[in-house]
Order: C-alpha cells, then sequence, then structure tokens
C-alpha cells in the first residue's frame, strides 16, 4: 500500500502533493528476505579456487564440451577481452585468431562448463575493455608483457 505524507493546494492552482513515499512495512520485510535468499543461493554457486587473471593476460580456458552421451574438455586459447560482472555472474571474454578470423567466447567464470582457466602469459594494458585488438592483425594485435 502506497500512500503520500500530506498534500497542500495553492491558492490559485492544482493541488501539489508534498513529502515522500510511503511503503508498508511488510512489503520491506518480504523485500529483504528475498534478497537474502538470491543472495545464499548465489554464495553455493560460486566456485571454491578462483584463477587470478586480469584483462590483457593470455589464457587457456580448459571448457567441457558435451557431444551426444560423450564429454570432453576443448581447450581455448587467447587474449582476455574484458571481465564484467560480479558474485557469480561474473563473465569473461577471450579472443583467438583461428585461420586468420578472429573469434570470441564469452564465459561464466563460476560455471560448471569452465574446467579450469590457466595464465599462460601476464599482459600489461591501460584499459579495462580490449575491444581495439578486433580491428587489429598480426603483430598489431600484440599486447606487451608484464614483468614483476
Amino acid at each position: 500500500m502506497i500512500e503520500f505524507n500530506s498534500c497542500v493546494e495553492k491558492k490559485d492552482g492544482p493541488l501539489i502533493r508534498t513529502g515522500r513515499l510511503r511503503t508498508s512495512r511488510k512489503q520491506e520485510v518480504t523485500d529483504m528476505n528475498a534478497q537474502e535468499i538470491i543472495r545464499n543461493i548465489e554464495k553455493e554457486q560460486l566456485k571454491a579456487e578462483v584463477p587470478e587473471f586480469r584483462v590483457g593476460d593470455t589464457v587457456k580456458v580448459y571448457g567441457k564440451i558435451k557431444e551426444g552421451n560423450r564429454e570432453r574438455i576443448q581447450i581455448f586459447e587467447g587474449i582476455v577481452l574484458k571481465k564484467q560482472g560480479g558474485g557469480n555472474r561474473i563473465t569473461f571474454t577471450v579472443r583467438k585468431l583461428s585461420n586468420g578470423v578472429g573469434v570470441e567466447k564469452t564465459w561464466p567464470l563460476h560455471s560448471p562448463n569452465v574446467e579450469k582457466v590457466e595464465v599462460v602469459r601476464r599482459g600489461k594494458v591501460r584499459r579495462a575493455k580490449l575491444f581495439y585488438l578486433r580491428g587489429r592483425v598480426g603483430k598489431r594485435a600484440k599486447v606487451k608483457e608484464r614483468v614483476k
């Protein structure tokens, strides 16, 4: 149930509502419980060990693929273009060149279809998203290596 605090009438104009909207206390309590329930479900779905990698790193993604009744692991190696999201919704996009054609794949980090992510090479970049690499081929598409 939503109601206004107060109403004021101008001398020569229409009725104006002042104050803020109030919601019933029951609605707020059920919203909080729903949020906590969702938060608990998402917490259970998180992986125990999350690999540490950044945008610009060259990674090998071991992805599970189902073919009929068989399940196998396929390796996809490329540069991480972007990481986005939070909680169990984190996704990352990897780009590689295959026969002169750029191929990008996006995976959820906490998905059971991602066996593991292995960092091959650390990259030194100053951007959060490396979309400029899409227009580059060959040596121009390289990312400098980060030295510790």
